[in-house]
């Protein structure tokens, strides 16, 4: 499947976004839980929702789809060994499942992660935090071979670092344990809120601490519930550069939350982009010249790591040399050579470019770029490596002059809901061929 984009024409409209990927493909994991049925409302139709959705079919779940609306029931257990093991090549969600299927079956066979090429992202901080809960874990075969067959119970838990996944996992292990699981240096993303406040929803009793703890206290069963999906930052972030990128566009992003962007809204005033809160969303336009500026990726509620992308889009746009410290994810930038190749001009480095503690620090990883611009864009054929890069990939094609031609969107459909159609309505030129 590939985008064929006539780039250089202004964009101008509204554009809605559709429920955040992170949270979708997590709560439907999450109704796992429980033997009752769960209904999840503004769902977003996407590869990753899609994928989980089998995931949890084969784990066996009862799943129907209506529109924006799935529900899931999942009254017994069939499969304690997540199959088919090629769902998990594309998804990283299998690891999620360990806290639901100890929690109810006592044991759990889990393939080894897959998911975008875009840095090592390892689970030993996943097992060995349900490893203080009572979990025994070994690998055999490309499986995690999991078992708790006295139950998960609570446990005094302090992550090395703040990841999402890990985070997640302890969460719904917990929930269902026996005792109370104090989790320290946490992450506290917004779709991880919205995921504690869909658990108490059906029982759970999770309290938020100060300095990046939370408190559960496991309870015997869960209920089901009917739960909105909050709308995905991503896109909100996605949309808004391409609205910055070229002057002249302006896009009103429906749904928009002003508190998931805080981090995000400051940093685009800051290289010369416009926005205007309106009681149903936020509107992006570019009012002047863009100026070169410094950003460092961090856990919420710094600078998201999935923003980098697209922003750097914009930085290719601005005057003078702006730096991005991406301390996230150390191997992030490989998009940078298909972006060079339409134009711009980037430098990657293995040195920390900037001021936070960084994990890969003399580590020879390339993980700081250095953008000249503005660097003029032109259409060119690329290849999409993976869901962020391609986003920037497609913003890049909508403001390149002349025809594009991105291969492999099937990974930006992985996240983004009929992206084509919805930027048409903008007055892009994309076309999808099969």
């Amino acid at each position: 499947m590939k985008f064929i984009v006539n780039g250089g024409g202004k964009l101008n409209g509204e554009i809605t976004i559709k429920g955040s990927k992170n949270a979708a493909t997590k709560m439907i994991v999450a109704s796992l839980l429980t033997d009752e049925e769960c209904v999840f409302e503004n769902f977003p139709r996407i590869g990753d929702a899609e994928i989980t959705s089998e995931l949890c079919q084969a784990i066996g779940a009862e799943i129907a789809l209506n529109g924006s609306t799935l529900s899931i029931k999942t009254p017994k257990i069939k499969n304690y060994r997540v199959v088919p093991l090629d769902l998990s090549k594309n998804n990283r969600i299998p690891i999620l499942t360990l806290g639901p299927l100890l929690s109810r079956m006592g044991k759990a066979e889990i393939p080894f992660l897959g998911g975008d090429q875009i840095g090592y992202r390892p689970v030993d901080i996943h097992l060995e935090a349900l490893k203080l809960m009572g979990a025994k874990i070994e690998t055999a075969d490309g499986f995690f071979v999991a078992s708790a067959t006295d139950g998960l119970k609570g446990a005094k838990i302090n992550l090395r670092y703040p990841s999402v996944g890990a985070t997640e996992n302890v969460i719904l292990a917990a929930v269902l344990a026996k005792g109370r699981t104090i989790v320290k240096n946490a992450a506290i993303e917004p779709e991880i809120t919205d995921l504690i406040k869909m658990l108490q929803d059906m029982g759970a009793i999770i309290g938020l601490g100060a300095d990046r703890t939370i408190y559960i206290n496991g309870v015997k069963k869960l209920r089901g519930t009917k739960y909105r999906v909050l709308p995905d930052r991503n896109e909100a972030v996605s949309f808004a550069c391409l609205a910055v990128a070229a002057k002249g566009n302006k896009i009103k992003v429906k749904g928009a939350v002003h508190d998931h962007l805080i981090t995000f809204l400051n940093e685009l005033r800051r290289v010369g982009g416009d926005y205007r809160i309106e009681s149903d969303g936020i509107v992006f336009w570019r009012p002047d010249s863009l100026s070169a500026i410094e950003i460092e990726t961090d856990t919420h509620p710094g600078f998201m790591t999935d923003w980098q992308q697209p922003f750097t889009i914009l930085l290719t746009q601005a005057n003078g040399v702006s730096i991005i410290h991406e301390t996230v994810y150390e191997n992030r930038f490989d998009y940078i050579k298909d972006l060079n190749f339409m134009g711009a001009n980037i430098k990657v480095f293995s040195k920390c470019l900037g001021e936070l503690p960084c994990r890969f620090n003399g580590e020879g990883y390339p993980h700081s770029a250095v953008i000249s611009g503005p660097a003029p864009l032109y259409g060119k054929r690329v290849k999409v490596p993976d869901l962020r890069a391609g986003i920037a990939h497609l913003i890049a094609a909508l403001i390149a002059q002349g025809e594009s031609v991105l291969e492999g969107v099937e990974q930006i459909d992985r996240g983004y809901e009929k992206i084509d159609e919805r930027l048409q309505s903008l007055g892009a030129d994309i076309k999808r061929i099969a």
